[in-house]
């Protein structure tokens, strides 16, 4: 690989959004991409903050969305899309008139609907990332090499969860949520926020999405409008039976999110807080805890490993390497040499799956039965 760059626009993300610094830090630490416009903030003072934190030159800051597109079409490569989730369809709309290439926070839109909007603007044929970050740690792309080779066996079920505490009254006292986070649609914010993760999970460890789901929502925090729990029994057409639980009300829970994988020879165990350890259950009643280095498949590759293994990395490199991964499909797309055979990629298609199985998950929630997807 060359040491080219290419060069980002964002929209949103600005210094006052807590995202926008994520994807700002996890999109330069490679030094492959190159923050080179934007419109950062709807507010002016904030707008130019952001320019001079990010040191881009002032003529290259815009407050005006078409003005930007206009200005900026034949000078960036590819726009990060960092708005709120409802705005994000109105900007998409904008930016695929341009054919300008997308990396997108997740998700890509708040409802199922909208995908069909953006399928009459031909989205399929515009370079489209949606930045689904936990498959960027080392061990789960490791653990998706063992699952593919059988080294489960088949696989029975999966359990997987993300409790949090952030509408705990203690949390909540400190992070005070975001005005458009405090109204659901008919997806709740929760299943964009945290359940789309596990979906995305699901897709990159397995290639499959459920076929079935039967969804239990409530609510139990001084949100008396909001859904902070989410329960999900899900059915494969592979065979597989599992469940999902995403919640924002459990205290001193910031971020536990806990993969179980359970097949007929062996079983397996990751959990977030200690991402360089993946836990493996056989037969016999043993247990052994591998790292990056114990199959050497995927995880110790030198572009997901910054430093030799033993020194632990986290959240934001697993970030990073999602941004040089995207790097690399951008290049090749550049090239007319993507393809998409055997590579399981964040796209249109992945978010409108993903957004699929929440719209009937709250179809099932509303009747109380089990759905078909």
């Amino acid at each position: 690989m060359s040491d080219k760059k290419y060069k980002l626009a964002f929209i949103g993300g600005g210094v006052n959004s807590t995202i926008g610094k994520i994807h700002r830090i996890a999109a330069t630490m490679d030094n492959k991409w190159q923050i080179s416009a934007g419109v950062f903030s709807r507010g002016r003072k904030n707008n130019l903050i952001s320019s001079k934190i990010y040191g881009i030159e002032q003529n290259r800051i815009y407050q005006n969305i078409d003005q930007f597109l206009n200005n900026e079409k034949n000078k960036i490569d590819v726009i990060v899309l960092l708005v709120p989730t409802p705005e994000r369809f109105k900007y998409l709309r904008k930016i695929l008139k341009f054919k300008i290439p997308v990396i997108s926070e997740k998700p890509l839109v708040h409802d199922y609907n909208s995908f069909k909007k953006l399928q009459k603007l031909n989205i399929n044929k515009n370079f489209l990332r949606v930045t689904y970050n936990y498959s960027g740690y080392p061990l789960i792309k490791e653990l998706s090499e063992l699952i593919s080779k059988n080294y489960f066996g088949k696989i029975k079920q999966l359990h997987f969860e993300m409790p949090q505490d952030a509408f705990t009254t203690n949390t909540s006292k400190n992070i005070k949520p975001k005005r458009w986070r405090l109204i659901d649609g008919y997806i709740p914010n929760i299943s964009h926020d945290l359940g789309s993760h596990l979906v995305s999970l699901t897709y990159f460890l397995f290639d499959e999405y459920p076929s079935e789901v039967m969804c239990q929502y409530f609510k139990s925090t001084k949100y008396r409008n909001l859904i902070d729990n989410g329960y999900f029994w899900l059915k494969f057409k592979s065979g597989i039976k599992g469940s999902y639980w995403i919640s924002k009300s459990v205290p001193g829970i910031r971020n536990g999110m806990k993969l179980r994988i359970i097949g007929e020879k062996k079983s397996a165990q990751w959990l977030q807080i200690r991402p360089e350890e993946l836990q493996i259950f056989n037969e016999n009643g043993s247990r052994e805890v591998i790292d990056n280095l114990t199959f050497g498949l995927k995880s110790k590759q030198k572009k997901y490993n910054r430093y030799k293994v033993g020194h632990p990395a986290g959240f934001l490199e697993a970030f990073g390497n999602l941004y040089t991964d995207y790097f690399e499909d951008f290049d090749k797309y550049k090239n007319n040499k993507l393809t998409t055979k055997k590579h399981k990629i964040f796209d249109y298609n992945n978010s409108k799956n993903i957004a699929k199985f929440f719209h009937a998950a709250s179809k099932s929630f509303k009747r109380k039965v089990w759905i078909k997807i």
